[in-house]
């Protein structure tokens, strides 16, 4: 396990506290309710608060990119957290919803020009996502939601 950190972390208690979207896929609920939980919380802590109307269940990962995109585009949200599990089975469909959910959540991002967070988990065992969504500091949900308000912290810098 990598505990890997950025040098300097930015202080990103934001004001105004950003509008945003929460995207957690239905598929390994076990293990997405803990991510869910660690951005909620991570959030939490840095002032900022998701309304359950923001929380928006999707069937699986490989749902969040059209989702992700869709309310970027609605205006009403400055950035988009997307929290999924895709764990490693006996066939290559895993390599296919990886590969599509990584890219779908990239180019969403691109295309509309707002933050959108990768928080998918992509392990070869259960075990492994079970340890990304714990509730402690190393939760991929944490790291998703400081992602995506450090990226918005960053362009409310560059546009002024």
């Amino acid at each position: 396990m990598s505990t890997r950190s950025p040098a300097s972390v930015p202080d990103l208690r934001l004001s105004p506290a950003p509008r945003l979207a929460l995207v957690v896929s239905r598929f390994n609920e076990d293990i997405t309710g803990g991510l869910r939980q660690g951005s909620v919380e991570w959030l939490s802590e840095h002032g900022i608060r998701i309304a359950e109307d923001d929380v928006f269940p999707a069937p699986g990962a490989f749902e969040l990119p059209l989702l992700a995109q869709t309310l970027a585009r609605s205006g009403r949200y400055e950035g988009v957290i997307c929290l999924g599990c895709v764990i490693k089975g006996d066939t290559a469909h895993f390599e296919f919803i990886s590969l599509g959910a990584t890219i779908g959540i990239m180019q969403a991002s691109l295309e509309t020009e707002t933050p959108v967070a990768f928080g998918i988990l992509t392990t070869y065992t259960e075990s492994q996502a079970v340890e990304r969504s714990r509730s402690d500091a190393h939760n991929k949900g944490r790291e998703a939601a400081a992602a995506c308000v450090e990226s918005i912290a960053l362009l409310r810098r560059i546009k002024g």
